[in-house]
């Protein structure tokens, strides 16, 4: 049976934190409208409407300038969603795109243009049938576009699946915090996994969506351990990211996106590397035009 997602809070505070002009929100998810665009029918679950327009007055509410969107799983590899978007607002958004392995060189070209910048795998541990696993063939092909890759890990298989994404040609992001469990803290060897994969400097990774690595609501203070570890070991390739709309989580507390933006606070206590990963990374990595 299908789930159906509960939505974000619909009263986000106002962040105390002032985030930097052109500040990035790297990694949320649109769904809808469902009349127009279903998801897939092998998909686990779905979301009510959480459309661009709203995404936008959100980011008006935090502080931010911009956003890169990525394509839901509940859409298997149909990223029509991902290019309304993208067609209709090209100054707020840059896309990552779950994508079908036949696809064209043309179109991997058209979409370029659009503003897709990455394709997304999903790990094979996760059992999303409808969504595409590693393949260094379509990596390849992307690589040839100027496209990176991002991978979602699942718990520690960052650790198997670590060398054979540095293997490939493009530049590599990591969802989440790569799934490194919080629980187990900087010692452990995904972590360490991480920092090496880092070191490359090959290898971006999103501080992103803690409910997804850690048992614990907001906020989340496991993982305020990794996070600094992160900042004060890579900081030139963090980026952050809210995960709106916060699907799949019906068996946890809905965290309100003003707080998610005041964590950020005690993650990156410093002014200045807040505007590197805020600001600065995105750019670099998206493409988007630097603040004036």
């Amino acid at each position: 049976m299908r789930e159906l997602s509960n939505p974000p809070d619909p009263n986000p505070k106002k962040p105390k934190l002032a985030l930097p002009p052109g500040s990035c929100d790297s990694h949320i998810h649109l769904f809808g409208p469902a009349a127009k665009f279903p998801v897939d029918p092998l998909s686990t679950y779905e979301s009510r409407d959480q459309l661009a327009e709203t995404n936008i007055a959100l980011q008006e509410r935090l502080g931010l300038s911009r956003a890169v969107i990525v394509s839901g799983g509940a859409y298997g590899r149909n990223y029509a969603v991902l290019e309304d978007a993208l067609k209709r607002f090209p100054q707020r958004y840059c896309g990552v795109a779950l994508m079908p392995n036949d696809t064209a060189d043309a179109e991997f070209a058209r979409l370029t243009r659009l503003g897709v910048r990455g394709l997304r795998f999903i790990s094979s541990a996760r059992g999303m049938r409808q969504v595409p696993t590693l393949s260094e063939a379509v990596a390849a092909r992307a690589a040839e576009h100027g496209w990176h890759v991002q991978f979602y890990p699942q718990q520690t298989d960052i650790i198997d699946n670590a060398d054979r994404l540095l293997a490939l040609p493009n530049r590599i992001v990591l969802d989440h915090f790569a799934s490194v469990p919080a629980e187990g803290g900087t010692d452990q060897p995904a972590f360490k996994t991480i920092l090496r994969m880092l070191d490359s400097g090959r290898v971006w990774l999103k501080l992103s969506g803690p409910m997804r690595c850690s048992q614990q609501e907001y906020p989340y203070a496991n993982v305020t351990l990794l996070a600094r570890a992160l900042v004060a070991h890579a900081p030139q390739r963090l980026l952050w990211g809210s995960d709106w709309p916060h699907v799949n989580m019906n068996d946890r507390q809905m965290p309100n996106d003003g707080d998610l933006v005041d964590l950020i606070a005690e993650w990156i206590p410093d002014a200045a590397t807040r505007r590197q990963i805020l600001v600065d990374n995105p750019c670099e990595l998206y493409g988007f035009p630097r603040p004036a």
